[in-house]
């Protein structure tokens, strides 16, 4: 049996998916088991359990022989200290979580320091283990839909610095390789898309998907911090994701790994692929 945390987001969702597309056993975990089976369909096999509780998480783990851990924000290490301590207490023989590029870079960005703190508690609790480390989403393009709709116009900090965009369903499919296949146990996977872009590129080629002249704006850093906490934003979220902004702006962000490729025996995929896959959303 596998569990899945966080498979109402992202890139749970696509793990939750690629492991029952292989027709993997599968158990999601989440708060409200009701209205997680409302959005992920009666198969699914959903179990009550809250990872900033952890006495809820012993018979969501019981059972189980792998898992799939994945927290965000500021309380992720703690989080997922929770899981790997309930994982452990199950007997639970693998873990696969979800880090950060740079995570190993110490000491590194705020961003990469919560996600390693993270990995040396799942290093040090004795559970074999697999760390994804995946670069800028391809997906985070998707935060900027109202912006496009509204002006047709994308305003972000980024400058002109460069990164390799990741499919998350590259992220989910190596993630399903380690939890499905042997050989994966202690290894920690870097994971970008194919290519270095700058915002201004990636705006111009969903632009292109959708046949719309589009533009990027640079903004200064308060300015984008006051549109972020303006949107909620937890305070100290916000000042990590500025960081490691102005690390893409100076060049730092400009990485390409060629491990989804080793991991799944084929290219990553393009963010032009995934563009077209979701121009529909930005029309």
């Amino acid at each position: 049996m596998i569990l899945v945390t966080g498979a109402t987001g992202n890139i749970g969702g696509e793990v939750l998916k690629q492991l029952l597309e292989v027709g993997a056993p599968v158990r999601v975990l989440a708060r409200d088991p009701a209205k997680a089976a409302a959005k992920l369909g009666a198969a699914v096999t959903v179990v009550r359990g809250d990872l900033d509780a952890p006495e809820t998480l012993g018979p969501a783990f019981a059972g189980v022989t792998k898992a799939f851990v994945l927290s965000t924000g500021p309380e992720l290490a703690r989080l997922d200290g929770n899981a790997i301590d309930a994982a452990r207490a199950a007997g639970v023989a693998h873990v696969v979580t979800l880090s950060v590029l740079g995570a190993e870079i110490e000491p590194g960005l705020q961003l990469a320091r919560w996600h390693r703190e993270s990995e040396k508690k799942l290093e040090a609790s004795g559970l074999a283990w697999t760390f994804l480390r995946p670069g800028a989403f391809a997906s985070n393009a998707l935060g900027w839909i109202p912006m496009i709709k509204a002006q047709g116009v994308v305003y972000s900090p980024a400058g002109e610095g460069k990164s390799a965009p990741i499919d998350p369903r590259d992220i989910a499919a190596v993630a399903v390789k380690a939890l499905t296949s042997p050989g994966h146990e202690g290894k920690a996977y870097t994971l970008t898309g194919p290519e270095l872009l700058s915002t201004g590129e990636q705006v111009a080629k969903i632009g292109a998907a959708i046949a719309r002249p589009l533009r990027f704006v640079d903004v200064p850093p308060q300015a984008a911090r006051d549109g972020m906490l303006k949107a909620g934003m937890h305070p100290l979220l916000v000042d990590a994701l500025l960081e490691l902004m102005a690390a893409v702006r100076t060049g730092h962000g400009a990485t390409i790994s060629p491990a989804v490729a080793t991991v799944l025996g084929r290219p990553a995929r393009t963010f032009d692929a995934w563009v077209h896959d979701h121009a529909a959303a930005f029309r």
